[in-house]
């Protein structure tokens, strides 16, 4: 510990610390319990003998010092004494608001066990808990009644212009598998924040969560009296789209940096926004790209065990809202992209979606503009034998298509029958099924119905995450569509080379890496990387993004050692050296 020293970023009453350097100190203005109250400058009983006294802390926590490893295994021991999901979540959360360096080392430590429970599901109750469980506040709370106070708010989380390389904004409508959750949304914000920090190392103090409080249609919501939202309905219309206008350019303008993560709207502005903005600036949608990306990822695992090539897959898309058409999107352009398909018409010909009034078909007038185009001509089901032309249902299109792919991303728990599969399978030697929908009881089907049905020949990749399963002698590891495996990585390779915008051969180069770090062909191998690995694979994800942004000319700053330089980009959870001030 030294008394002398300059440091950069982050400027703090109580600290400041540069945050784009690893080995950067902190340099601590505060003494005595204001240094414990501030998870950024707290380590509890790790504090030296000689810490304590300089920082006014003698006789504020017990006598033993103890180092970060010894806390991480007490705290570990604590987490797996919690008696349900949401009880661990909250244990998690009073430690993150505790002592941040070992919240992340703990949570870095057991990604795959934890990440359920920071992430989807559980993240998913404790979103519908917000304001029954509220305790400290963490991330930006911006209301649509107050649009002359958004910058105000921005500049109050204390960050300057270069401090910042992430804003997750939410606008809450279209939570996980639970829609509209109003301001709990904040809390999908922080949890995305919390992966890119533990998957990717992207310092915590360099990502703002955001939501946008437009109010809710929850009438439960509305009608709680501890609801801390704005009391009124949702706003929609040209109000909405000038309060989004003015957070962007705000946003922009304050942190002209910072990469803008999209995070659960709903399905009628998340194409849109996405549209209107992503030639304008940094900014990538989780939920149509990153989602796409990683189904793209297990699809094209899925595709080299097969054999036969994507643009020879016949592809169902059931659920085919935000999600289900940006997989689509996704999918036909890298069809495209191969060459070896005569033009986007034949690409779209690959694709039959479908929807909650069955397949789409042109002369549906309810289909939103983003889906119109994957709607198929109705003289093309002039000969198909069904039970209600009007709705063409799941069974029928596997009849008629003979799909080698179905893509669930419905939410309908269970759509996937018996005898939905057993029709597929008869016609496909390896059929790839996908069950995306969260949480686990929305999933299309569970992974060992699948195997059964299909007598273990199913390439499988589910939306939650499901235990191994057992099927004629061989465990089968079940792949998690988890966004995890790709966003952190995409926002550590666009921190590192200062990408400009996020393109979509960007979004395939992220895809493409992910997908060349497993090997499908062992019997029973999962379809993508294990969550255990999530540090590895955001490096590669990190790599492969920012060489795809200089090869499209959108990268500030091209990597010149680009192992080296994404490597020490990334965040490690250890007590820095102390400075006092």
């Amino acid at each position: 510990m030294t008394s002398h020293g300059t440091v950069g970023a982050v400027p703090s009453a109580d600290y400041s610390q540069d945050t784009t350097d690893n080995d950067a100190p902190i340099r601590i203005r505060a003494r005595g319990r204001a240094v414990l109250s501030n998870p950024t400058t707290n380590r509890g009983t790790a504090f030296t003998h000689e810490e304590r006294s300089a920082l006014g802390l003698v006789g504020l926590i017990p006598s033993g010092v103890t180092t970060l490893e010894n806390q991480t295994r007490r705290t570990y021991e604590q987490f797996r004494r919690g008696s349900t999901p949401l009880a661990k979540y909250l244990h998690l959360a009073q430690l993150r608001d505790r002592n941040e360096v070992l919240f992340y080392n703990l949570l870095s430590g057991h990604l795959e066990e934890m990440l359920p429970i920071v992430y989807t599901p559980t993240i998913g109750e404790a979103i519908e808990r917000f304001s029954h469980e509220y305790n400290r506040p963490r991330g930006v709370f911006l209301s649509i009644d107050d649009p002359d106070g958004v910058e105000t708010a921005l500049l109050n989380y204390g960050l300057e212009p270069d401090e910042v390389d992430l804003l997750v904004v939410t606008d809450s409508e279209g939570i996980l598998g639970i829609g509209d959750q109003g301001i709990g949304g904040i809390q999908i914000a922080i949890g995305k924040a919390s992966v890119y920090t533990a998957a990717a190392g992207i310092h915590p103090r360099r990502i703002i969560p955001v939501v946008l409080d437009v109010g809710t249609d929850n009438l439960g919501l509305l009608n709680n009296e501890l609801y801390l939202g704005v009391p009124h309905a949702r706003v929609r219309g040209q109000r909405y789209d000038d309060f989004v206008e003015h957070f962007i350019t705000t946003a922009s303008r304050l942190f002209p940096t910072a990469m803008i993560h999209w995070e659960d709207f709903g399905p009628g502005n998340a194409h849109r926004l996405l549209a209107r903005y992503r030639d304008r600036v940094c900014t990538f949608n989780d939920d149509i790209q990153g989602t796409a990306a990683v189904v793209l990822a297990a699809i094209l695992a899925a595709v080299d065990v097969t054999g036969i090539d994507l643009e020879d897959q016949r592809v169902v898309v059931f659920g085919a809202g935000s999600a289900g058409i940006g997989i689509a999107d996704l999918v036909r352009d890298t069809m495209l992209r191969s060459g070896r398909i005569g033009s986007p018409e034949a690409a779209y010909d690959r694709f039959w979606a479908i929807g909650i009034n069955g397949l789409y078909v042109d002369d549906q007038p309810e289909l939103m503009t983003f889906q119109r185009s994957w709607a198929r001509r109705r003289e093309e089901l002039a000969d198909w034998r069904v039970a209600d032309a009007s709705h063409v249902s799941l069974i029928d299109v596997v009849r008629h298509v003979k799909p080698t792919m179905l893509l669930g991303t419905s939410t309908k728990g269970g759509a996937f029958t018996e005898e939905v599969v057993k029709e597929m399978a008869k016609h496909t030697a390896r059929p790839i099924i996908f069950p995306l929908s969260n949480p686990t009881s929305h999933a299309e089907a569970t992974p060992a119905d699948l195997l059964k049905w299909t007598d273990g020949k199913a390439l499988i990749a589910t939306g939650s995450p499901f235990p191994p399963v057992d099927h004629g002698g061989v465990r089968h590891r079940i792949a998690q569509s988890n966004n995890a495996l790709i966003f952190p990585g995409l926002g550590l390779g666009v921190a590192a080379c200062g990408a400009r915008r996020i393109t979509e051969g960007m979004i395939a180069a992220a895809a493409q890496a992910l997908a060349g770090l497993v090997n499908a062909y062992r019997p029973g191998a999962p379809l993508l990387p294990l969550m255990n690995d999530l540090r590895m694979v955001s490096a590669t994800v990190a790599l492969a993004v920012a060489r795809a942004a200089a090869d499209e000319g959108v990268a500030e700053h091209p990597l010149e050692d680009p192992i080296q330089q994404v490597y020490s980009r990334m965040w490690r959870p250890r007590y820095p050296q102390i400075e006092l001030a």
